[in-house]
């Protein structure tokens, strides 16, 4: 099995049979093992490469001066940087290092002034300028291209273009990680085996390489293709699919004797948006027990209810601070 490559450039298109068409070869992927990439995203190589040159350069700062912009100090925003070993798979830590960010929101934002978790401001590394524009640049053009990518799953659904944007995505949840993972340790893991929360995320890696997806034939790799991005679904769509859209376990090992750097996007549902199910001529029901023993097609609920019990195991101590003080 090799993970396929998809042009998706269509979707920004106004050629319907070929939109259609690439919504077929979605669907064909969501439902085999969940991970395609896509060419034509719009996501320029240079803002790929200025990222990756200022990542770099903010992990090869000091320690004392990274944890400037530590996790401790983002509060219930969420936000910050994390050091080796600071985030848990399956309550064991993963071999990398990192930073979250999310939609940059002012205080006066009616989530930010409600209080809402997970919702707020960034924090930025004074020492690193650069960062900041870089970043922004990249979750905004990776926004662009979920939401085409979100309109072709509706059609793949048979669907209307806009149906996920209406029901699940009024305000949706945008979540960015900068991971560097060194060369994993004998027996241990970049990130353990797990399954991402939400409904859609985009992969930005280097030409390291280090990401495996546990196909229906076994583990295997997704390989970074110079201009490709990786594109896998995450739990709530498969719960909104009731199973016809797999959410599949993937892990990163880095067996190389280099630092690898990748650039997740996270592309979610409205934190307050109820996660019912599409139509019932969308769907199907999913056969046999995930990966965890977890039944995403039990939830009920916001999905911001099942984010935060995600990543509170995560980050417990950081839970414990920041949500249930």
């Amino acid at each position: 099995m090799s993970v396929p490559l998809i042009d998706m450039a269509p979707l920004f298109g106004d050629d319907a049979p070929a939109r259609r068409e690439t919504a077929a070869r979605i669907a064909g992927a969501c439902e085999d093992d969940g991970f395609f990439q896509v060419v034509g995203h719009g996501v320029s190589p240079r803002t790929i490469a200025t990222l990756a040159f200022q990542a770099s350069a903010f992990f090869a700062l000091p320690v004392s001066e990274k944890a400037r912009i530590g996790m401790d100090r983002g509060g219930s925003a969420w936000r910050g940087w994390f050091p080796l070993g600071g985030e848990l798979t399956s309550g064991r830590p993963d071999d990398k290092e990192g930073i979250y960010f999310g939609e940059e929101l002012p205080p006066e934002d009616p989530r930010v002034a409600a209080g809402w978790p997970l919702h707020g401001a960034n924090l930025w590394p004074a020492a690193i300028p650069g960062l900041h524009p870089a970043v922004e640049a990249y979750m905004s053009a990776c926004a662009r291209a979920a939401g085409a990518l979100m309109e072709g799953i509706s059609l793949a659904l048979g669907l209307e273009r806009d149906y996920f944007a209406r029901a699940y995505l009024t305000c949706p949840t945008l979540l960015f990680r900068i991971f560097r993972y060194p060369p994993t340790s004998p027996g241990g893991w970049g990130v353990g085996e797990h399954t991402d929360y939400g409904l859609l995320t985009l992969l930005a890696q280097d030409e390291v390489g280090g990401l495996e997806v546990k196909a229906r034939s076994g583990w295997v790799a997704a390989p970074p293709i110079p201009g490709a991005l990786v594109c896998n679904i995450g739990d709530m769509l498969e719960r909104l699919t009731e199973g016809r859209f797999v959410s599949t376990p993937h892990r990163v090992v880095n067996r190389a004797a280099r630092e690898r750097l990748s650039f997740p996007f996270f592309y979610d549902p409205d934190f307050a948006a109820q996660m019912t199910p599409v139509p019932a001529t969308a769907r199907r029901r999913a056969s046999g027990p995930r990966w965890d023993g977890a039944d995403v097609h039990a939830y009920e609920g916001a999905y911001g209810d099942y984010l935060l019990a995600k990543v509170g195991r995560v980050f417990p101590d950081l839970k414990a601070a920041a949500l249930d003080a």
